[in-house]
């Protein structure tokens, strides 16, 4: 699932090389997992849940709309079914986009190598 959101949230951010965007991805995966490990039991549970639902066919529709599977879904599939859940009236939808997206972009730019993209020089010496 993070690989999915990855790819969509990260898209102009990640390696344009196969090999290297691979990578990244993997280390967005190791990232997320350290994450994930350092919530609270609650948030855990509540994290679980969402990726539950969001990895079954009907789940998927609720949530993020129709479309492909996560796995052979297109950067352009996967930022629409990102959108239709950002953009949606339902708050559940809402909050679910967020966790994902803040979870993907957080992770990934917490790596020293990703701050020159954002033109950040990293934490000021003293």
């Amino acid at each position: 699932m993070f690989v999915a959101v990855g790819r969509a949230v990260l898209d102009k951010s990640l390696p344009a090389e196969a090999g290297e965007r691979h990578k990244a991805l993997a280390g967005l995966l190791a990232r997320i997992d350290t994450l994930v490990q350092a919530l609270p039991s609650h948030a855990q549970a509540e994290l679980s849940q969402l990726l539950s639902v969001l990895a079954s066919v009907p789940g998927r529709h609720a949530l993020a709309g129709p479309g492909p599977p996560w796995e052979q879904a297109s950067i352009a599939d996967l930022q629409q079914a990102l959108q239709n859940m950002r953009l949606s009236a339902l708050a559940l939808r809402q909050q679910a986009y967020a966790a994902l997206h803040d979870i993907a972009t957080g992770a990934y730019f917490a790596d020293a190598a990703t701050w020159p993209l954002l033109g950040y020089p990293g934490p000021m010496k003293i």
